[in-house]
């Protein structure tokens, strides 16, 4: 049996054959362009940044709490909510004390220098030490909100957060 091979192609305009190619010559242009175009970090995919994207939303932080721990002088527990916009991330940063999060809502990606990039989901959590720099934390959806709770135990009077060394 003989098949006639236009009948089972699809059928495409010349108006979408030159669409497909003026936009591919445009986004091949670029690394920056085909970098922001990755989709964004779901289960451990790859984020594809580059400096032509724009900024992300920071997150909102409401301090829950603050408490001096009488029996260990000079330390005190921190606990704060944090929000995450959809697609938002932090600088990179560093805390300067135990830290302990607690995934509310959403989903949320942590990494400290040197670790492994982990996605957390609700109940999940997540540790980073004095000496750990944050690289990464960001909201692992582009269009969901995620919160999560955030206990800090630290030295007294020190930000919360300080600027990565």
């Amino acid at each position: 049996m003989v098949r006639n091979v236009t009948e089972t192609r699809p059928v495409i305009s010349r108006r979408r054959v030159l669409g497909i190619a003026v936009g591919s010559i445009g986004a091949a242009s670029t690394v920056g362009s085909l970098a922001s175009a990755a989709p964004p970090c779901d289960g451990g995919t790859f984020k594809g940044i580059s400096q032509a994207d724009p900024p992300r939303p920071e997150p909102l932080v409401t301090s829950l709490m603050t408490q001096e721990l009488s029996d260990m002088p000079g330390k005190e527990v921190r606990m704060s909510l944090i929000e995450y916009p959809a697609d938002g991330a932090d600088p990179v940063h560093r805390h300067d004390a135990h830290g302990f999060i607690y995934v509310l809502e959403g989903t949320v990606v942590m990494q400290v220098r040197g670790g492994k990039r982990v996605v957390l989901t609700p109940g999940q959590t997540f540790y980073e030490g004095p000496s750990d720099v944050h690289v990464v934390g960001e909201n692992g959806s582009r269009v969901l909100p995620a919160k999560f709770v955030a206990v800090l135990v630290k030295n007294s009077g020190v930000p919360a957060v300080l600027p990565a060394q």
